[in-house]
């Protein structure tokens, strides 16, 4: 049965019931309601990050969606294993900054633990061996401490 998702824009896209069972949120409504014969509204999600997280569950439609209980071995797996990322997966998430966390938030929202897990680590990675001042200027955040906010934090963290 076809699937269809509508963004916030108004784009739509239909997909396989098992593609949109990749998301905790879309596979609870599907249990609750049934067949849907008008299109699933998701009004947080924009028409382009929508497509990428389709074509990211599409892509691993086949593999095993992890349960509850997986969650505690999977966070200390993850921790782990940062730098550990399947390749397509790292290519996936070759994007901008803006659109790596627009996909980090849709996974969130749409509740698909495997994509919010990834977009963290690839976050984690790029973070990595930085400075704050090369993380301020990498996200564009605005230093707001003082000079003698600055120096009390650094001795406190000695």
């Amino acid at each position: 049965m076809p699937i269809v998702l509508r963004a916030s824009d108004n784009q739509e896209f239909v997909i396989e019931k098992a593609v949109a069972e990749r998301s905790m949120l879309l596979k609870n409504m599907l249990e609750d309601v049934g067949e849907a014969s008008e299109p699933i509204p998701l009004p947080n999600v924009s028409g382009n990050i929508l497509k990428k997280v389709i074509d990211y569950c599409d892509h691993h439609k086949d593999e095993p969606v992890p349960s509850p209980e997986d969650d505690k071995d999977a966070f200390d797996a993850v921790r782990r294993k940062v730098d550990d990322i399947d390749e397509w997966d790292a290519n996936f998430l070759k994007v901008d900054n803006e659109q790596l966390f627009e996909i980090i938030l849709a996974a969130n929202y749409l509740d698909i633990k495997p994509l919010l897990d990834l977009g963290c680590r690839v976050v984690a990675n790029m973070l990595r061996g930085k400075s704050p001042e090369e993380i301020r200027e990498m996200f564009n955040i605005e230093n707001d401490f003082t000079k003698e906010e600055e120096e009390q934090i650094r001795r406190f963290g000695e």
